[in-house]
């Protein structure tokens, strides 16, 4: 029985998908409308309930629990919480103050002294990750790669934990970095009407990061609103990224001559 820690985006979809029909599982809905409350083996649990969600694991005998999809910081304010949850919460607290990688890696390490250990959320699914490459039939230019590498150097000089997974440079000159509400928030602001086809965003998992858990994600919506920025392509790391819907983000590249790059 393997444990099924369920937040929004349509990852989480992709792995019921092909999970459902091979092994034993049982989801613990985190998402602020219960998407998965139609499931017999799912439980709608807040995240202060972390006596709950422990007790639901424990009695279905669950040893290993997998993370997916994104799980807004609540307000802890606002939170009902069981016994267990009063203990746990001050920690939680304080590693929200360094932001959403340090809040999961404090979750993971209670769950570990409760022996239940955290697998990869890419364990069911490795067809959804890109290894390096180019994956559209356009490739950056001279000036693209100018800007990639501009993209990258500004992620790597952001502290050790922090929000943001991406940045978008054009021109050599950065634009945005990713800030709590996301990358779609991001790119709105990026929108420039002078430029078509200019620029990059780079998206690359946070310093710090448990790669076993909120890897960056992208899929045709991310490609949309890239192009609806004016950006020429996005660029991700190897193996170190969830990329849905494959197939028609390469057709919607290539249609829209914008390049998707692994780096």
């Amino acid at each position: 029985m393997i444990g099924l820690i369920f937040g929004e985006t349509d990852f989480p979809k992709q792995i019921l998908k092909k999970i459902k029909s091979r092994k034993r599982y049982l989801i613990i809905d985190l998402t602020k409308n219960k998407t998965f409350k139609k499931d017999r083996n799912s439980y709608s649990v807040s995240l202060g309930q972390f006596g709950k969600i422990i007790k639901i694991l424990k009695e279905n005998k669950c040893k290993k629990v997998l993370f997916a999809g994104r799980v807004k910081k609540p307000r802890f304010s606002k939170l009902r919480l069981d016994l267990k949850g009063v203990y746990y919460m001050p920690r939680i607290i304080k590693s929200a103050k360094l932001g959403d990688a340090a809040i999961l890696k404090e979750i993971i390490n209670i769950l570990k002294k409760e022996k239940i250990k955290t697998i990869s959320s890419l364990a069911f699914n490795p067809e959804l990750t890109l290894k390096k490459g180019n994956y559209s039939t356009i490739k950056p230019n001279k000036a693209d790669i100018q800007d990639i590498n501009k993209a990258i150097k500004t992620l790597n000089k952001l502290g050790k934990y922090t929000f943001s997974q991406g940045t978008v440079v054009r021109m050599k000159k950065v634009v945005a970095i990713e800030g709590k509400g996301g990358t779609q928030k991001m790119l709105k602001r990026c929108k420039n009407k002078k430029f078509k086809n200019k620029g990059v965003l780079v998206k690359f998992p946070k310093k710090k990061q448990d790669l076993r858990i909120d890897l960056p994600t992208l899929g045709l919506k991310t490609l949309k609103q890239c192009k609806s920025a004016g950006l020429k392509g996005i660029v991700i790391k190897d193996k170190q990224n969830i990329f849905l819907e494959r197939k028609r983000c390469i057709k919607f590249a290539n249609k829209n001559k914008m390049f998707i790059t692994v780096k």
